[in-house]
């Protein structure tokens, strides 16, 4: 007999779940009504978040989450958990798809390789999980610049010159905002022959419960096999993985950004690329 939910617990992470941001503020009422839970429940509830710590009470009786959440979250490594979460969904998309499988994070302005998956087929870039690139001229990284807040993104094209690696490397900090405005609007972002020559990339964003990005997946190919129709094929394909992951990273949460995304890259299918 499967062990009974404890559904204490449960109502105390939906609650939790109910802030936007760290420094949201929400009466008992509406982390109440946003939790799904009666009015006088949901002010038991937040006063025993409030007794250990995992939200402050502020003025006028608002809450925002505390210090305990801080604490417990520096005994997440990300990398890992990603990892964990990703590794059979990319080795099954990388065998289906006959391509290599990217997952990366934006760490001090450059991608981590978190996962990477192949088949001895597809092609081979030469990446290694744990290595470091530049943001700026691969598929993960315009992935994971176009999400940054404004500030935070000048400060990554400030950081550095945008060297040209091939004669399709984007080097115009003004070029590439644009590229990047183009990623936010479709969903995806498409790396064509930047980083190598002979090396094309397409990848989507990972995104957690409130649709941020916290990650980003990608497919590689020979430049010449990337055609609009290999695109088509791949972008599906590779949405779905990602939410796979998200659901993975996130059990028994329900719907994520990533399925909204779908039906949004769907529409905004790739540009036929650019002959190899």
């Amino acid at each position: 007999m499967a062990t009974p939910i404890n559904q204490s617990v449960i109502k105390a992470f939906a609650m939790l779940k109910c802030f936007d941001s760290p420094d949201q503020w929400l009466t008992s009422s509406e982390l109440s009504r946003r939790a799904g839970l009666p009015e006088a429940s949901g002010y038991r509830m937040i006063q025993t978040l409030q007794e250990v710590g995992a939200v402050v009470r502020g003025p006028r009786g608002r809450y925002r989450p505390g210090m305990l959440l801080v604490t417990l979250s520096q005994n997440v490594i990300v990398p890992e958990l990603l990892y964990e979460a990703s590794k059979t969904l990319a080795a099954d998309l990388a065998e289906r798809m006959n391509v290599t499988v990217h997952l990366g994070i934006l760490e001090d302005g450059m991608v981590t390789y978190v996962t990477r998956a192949t088949t001895p087929e597809s092609f081979q870039p030469h990446t290694r999980m744990g290595c470091q690139l530049e943001a700026y001229c691969t598929g993960l990284g315009k992935v994971l610049l176009a999400e940054l807040p404004q500030d935070q993104l000048e400060r990554v094209l400030h950081d550095g010159e945008l060297v040209r690696l091939t004669p399709h490397t984007i080097t115009s900090r003004l070029h590439l905002r644009e590229k990047l405005r183009d990623v936010r609007a479709q969903g995806f972002a498409l790396d064509e022959r930047e980083t190598r020559e002979d090396m094309s990339c397409i990848a989507v964003p990972i995104r957690d419960l409130h649709g941020r990005v916290i990650a980003a997946l990608s497919a590689t190919e020979h430049a010449q096999k990337m055609t609009a129709e290999r695109h088509a094929a791949l972008l599906p394909a590779l949405v779905a993985c990602a939410a796979a992951i998200t659901r993975t990273v996130y059990p028994g949460a329900g719907l994520d950004g990533n399925e909204a995304a779908g039906e949004h890259c769907a529409a905004g299918s790739p540009e036929r690329p650019q002959a190899a």
